[in-house]
């Protein structure tokens, strides 16, 4: 799993490439833990080369949603593979967070 992440000037896009589970889940929790990202309006999640998420990587962003929220940054996620989007939808959180098929939808929500 690698996270890189972009930065602009009122958006964070964080680009995700490979699979999420249990041993790689410290990477993006430490990406997302950084007091750095809570002065960014928006936290943009490429999932395009996502290819697994587990339940351990669920809960890595469960974890921060609510710190995202309380800071008024907004985390969307897009560009997510129909197996992953899937797991996003089994367990309700397509309810719970924004998913976007395209970049220029995340730019925009």
């Amino acid at each position: 799993m690698k996270v890189t992440a972009q930065p602009s000037a009122e958006t964070l896009t964080l680009l995700l490439d490979g699979e999420l589970d249990a041993s790689s889940a410290i990477v993006l929790d430490t990406e997302l833990a950084k007091p750095d990202i809570l002065n960014y309006r928006k936290v943009l999640v490429d999932c395009a080369k996502l290819s697994y998420i587990s339940s351990a990587g669920l809960g890595v962003f469960i974890s921060h949603l609510q710190r995202f929220q309380d800071a008024n940054v907004k985390l969307v996620f897009f560009n997510m593979q129909e197996k992953v989007f899937n797991v996003f939808e089994i367990l309700g959180l397509d309810a719970l967070m924004t998913i976007v098929p395209s970049a220029a939808e995340a730019e925009a929500a």
